[in-house]
C-alpha cells in the first residue's frame, strides 16, 4: 500500500535539488535515502524519471561523476549567490526594518540558495539593533499605502515622534493627518511617503515607520496635476535626507577632487564649469541645516558662493554651533 506522502515524491525531490550545488550534489541513492526519511518509498527508475520530468519543467539540473555514480545538482537558480548577498546587505542596512523582520527576511533569502551557500549567508549574518526601527507595522503600512494609491484614495494616519523619555508620542495631539498618497521612496535607508497635502496645497513627505493607524478614505486623491509635474529623482536629490526647506539655486565653488561627490549627490545633469584645479557647480537645493551640514562635512573643500542670503545662513549656523560648543 502506498504511503500518504507518496504523491508528493516529485515535489520533495524538487526541494532536495534546491539545496544542492556543484559542491554538494546528490546521487540517486542519496535521493532515495532522503525520501525514505520522509516516509516515501522510491525506486531508482522512478527517481530518474522524476529528474527528467523536472528538467523538462525547466529546472537546470546537471550532473557529474561521483565515484561510479552520478551526482545531480541545480546548476542555476532564480538568484545567483552574489545577488542574494547584495539583497542580504540591503536588508541589513535598511533602518525601516525591525531586527525581527530583518532576521526573518534574511532567512527567507537564504532559503533561495543551496544549503552550502545558505549556511555561508547565515554565518555572515550580523544584525545590529542600532538605528533599526522598533515599529513592526512598517510592512503593513507600505501595503496599505500601495493599496490606497492603486484605488486612487486619500489616507489618514497618526504621525508620531520620540519624547525626551524615548517614548513614542503622537504629533498634533493625536489628530489624524489627511493626505493624498502618490509614491513611496527609499532615501537615506528609510521609506518615505510622498503625498499631496490639500490643506496646505503642497507636496510633503512622511517617514513610513513613524506612521500608524493608516486608513484609506472614500475621497479621491487630490493634487494629481501637481504630482504629475514632479520629477521624483530631482525632488529627492534636492531634499537632503528628506528634510524640507525653501528651494534655491545655489552656486558652489568646489575642489576638483570632489566631482564624484557632487555628481553622486546631484546627478549627472548637474551644471559644472571647470576652473583650473577647481570647478563651479550650479545646483538647486532645499536650503536646510542638513544641506549646510553636508557642506560643512566636506571640510572647506566646498564653498557657498551665492546667493548671499544662503551663504549668510550657513555662516550664522556655524557661529551658533561654535557658540554652543564653548558655552559654559
Amino acid at each position: 500500500m502506498k504511503h500518504e506522502n507518496q504523491k508528493c515524491k516529485i515535489l520533495v525531490i524538487r526541494d532536495l535539488l534546491l539545496e544542492t550545488d556543484d559542491k554538494h550534489p546528490l546521487t540517486v541513492q542519496d535521493i532515495i535515502d532522503r525520501l525514505k526519511e520522509r516516509g516515501i518509498q522510491a525506486e531508482r527508475k522512478s527517481v530518474t524519471d522524476d529528474l527528467l520530468t523536472l528538467t523538462d519543467y525547466g529546472m537546470d539540473i546537471d550532473s557529474f561523476p561521483v565515484g561510479k555514480r552520478k551526482g545531480y545538482y541545480l546548476a542555476s537558480r532564480m538568484f545567483e549567490a552574489a545577488e542574494l548577498k547584495m539583497l542580504v546587505d540591503s536588508v541589513q542596512a535598511a533602518k525601516f526594518l525591525s531586527p525581527k523582520k530583518t532576521s526573518r527576511l534574511i532567512k527567507k533569502l537564504a532559503g533561495l540558495q543551496s544549503r552550502g551557500e545558505a549556511a555561508l549567508l547565515r554565518r555572515q549574518l550580523y544584525i545590529s539593533d542600532r538605528g533599526k526601527t522598533d515599529n513592526e507595522s512598517v510592512f503593513y503600512n507600505i501595503d496599505a499605502i500601495h493599496g490606497a494609491i492603486a484605488e486612487d484614495r486619500e489616507i489618514t494616519f497618526v504621525y508620531w515622534q520620540y519624547d525626551l523619555d524615548k517614548k513614542r508620542v503622537p504629533r498634533k495631539g493625536g489628530a489624524r493627518y489627511r493626505v493624498s498618497p502618490f509614491a513611496l521612496v527609499w532615501d537615506d535607508e528609510f521609506y518615505y511617503l510622498i503625498a499631496y497635502d490639500a490643506e496646505d496645497a503642497c507636496i510633503k513627505h512622511y517617514r513610513v515607520d513613524k506612521m500608524t493607524r493608516i486608513s484609506a478614505e472614500n475621497a479621491e486623491r487630490q493634487g494629481k496635476d501637481v504630482f504629475k509635474a514632479l520629477d521624483m529623482s530631482v525632488y529627492t536629490s534636492r531634499n537632503f535626507s528628506m528634510f524640507a526647506g525653501d528651494e534655491a539655486d545655489v552656486v558652489l565653488d568646489c575642489d576638483g577632487n570632489l566631482i564624484g561627490v557632487i555628481v553622486d549627490r546631484f546627478g549627472t545633469d548637474v551644471s559644472i564649469h571647470p576652473e583650473g584645479e577647481r570647478f563651479t557647480a550650479f545646483v538647486k537645493v532645499a536650503v536646510s541645516e542638513q544641506f549646510f551640514g553636508w557642506v560643512a562635512a566636506l571640510g572647506g573643500a566646498v564653498r557657498i558662493v551665492s546667493p548671499e542670503p544662503v551663504k549668510e545662513q550657513f555662516l550664522a549656523l556655524l557661529d551658533r554651533v561654535r557658540a554652543a560648543q564653548v558655552k559654559e
